[in-house]
């Protein structure tokens, strides 16, 4: 089994492009409500996706699901959660909430017509997270590197997995049967942390889905389409090869891999 990977993007035939390659869910990103000011410091995209993205985007997909992540939890949700699946959401992602009150209220609000992915990605849900990670109604709870470590006021997303952050939260997550993911995933050979570090910390954690970074295509490098073609087909193989290589790999493996990590993760934070 290996791992669900999600691209961003709201172009269709990128949507495709990435479908065709592999690519398991494709990510519409409607969150804009609050995220200039928590992240506009940091090289993110705060997205342009807008709810016609969804048609579009749906209309050019058939194999990979859709995934829309709305707003935080406000007096439109009910709205925009119905417009979203009415465009063909087939997953729903609620980011950026605090405790069980969101939770409960974004549940009720799709009310069994779309799954939902909540996005653990603040202190207060981590802290709150035994009260609610029971609910009938959460499908997938993927972990949301770059806000989580703003709100633990650390200096490196990855720092978290290495300070028993993201380990103790995956416990309780596997305790309870829920899928789950964490952060994002660079092109092997690529990313700040090597990609293939991340990929088997994933293994080792038994994590299932991971965000593709935008190392495999950046909107604003203006490629071709046959050239972001090009690029899918290749880091696609490399990424599903080195996955299907490590898989049945003894623990040896990943707990060394561990301690590799730890070690480059704390190189980055001596230089920051």
């Amino acid at each position: 089994m290996t791992l669900t990977l999600m691209y961003i993007t709201n172009d269709p035939r990128i949507a495709s492009i990435a479908e065709n390659n592999g690519v398991d869910w494709i990510f519409i990103d409607l969150e804009k409500k609050g995220k200039q000011k928590r992240q506009g410091h940091l090289d993110t995209v705060i997205s342009n996706h807008s709810l016609d993205d969804i048609k579009k985007v749906r209309g050019n997909i058939d194999k990979a699901k859709l995934l829309v992540r709305t707003n935080p939890l406000n007096e439109d949700t009910s709205n925009e959660v119905d417009k979203c699946i009415e465009y063909g959401a087939d997953i729903l992602m609620l980011p950026y909430f605090k405790g069980q009150r969101e939770v409960k209220e974004f549940i009720d609000i799709v009310d069994n017509r779309a799954e939902v992915c909540l996005l653990l990605e603040t202190p207060e849900a981590v802290d709150d997270l035994q009260s609610y990670i029971h609910y009938e109604g959460i499908d997938y709870i993927h972990i949301g590197l770059n806000d989580l470590h703003l709100g633990y006021n650390k200096k490196f997303m990855f720092e978290l997995l290495v300070d028993g952050t993201v380990e103790n939260i995956t416990e309780q997550f596997k305790f309870n049967n829920i899928k789950f993911g964490f952060g994002g995933i660079a092109r092997l050979g690529s990313g700040t942390i090597p990609a293939e570090r991340i990929i088997a910390e994933h293994y080792r954690l038994q994590s299932s889905m991971a965000i593709l970074s935008r190392s495999f295509y950046n909107e604003n490098e203006g490629e071709d389409y046959k050239e972001i073609e090009e690029k899918f087909s290749a880091e696609m193989k490399k990424m599903r090869e080195y996955e299907n290589r490590i898989k049945d790999y003894k623990d040896e493996f990943f707990f060394s891999n561990r301690k590799e990590l730890e070690a480059e993760i704390n190189g980055v934070l001596a230089y920051i």
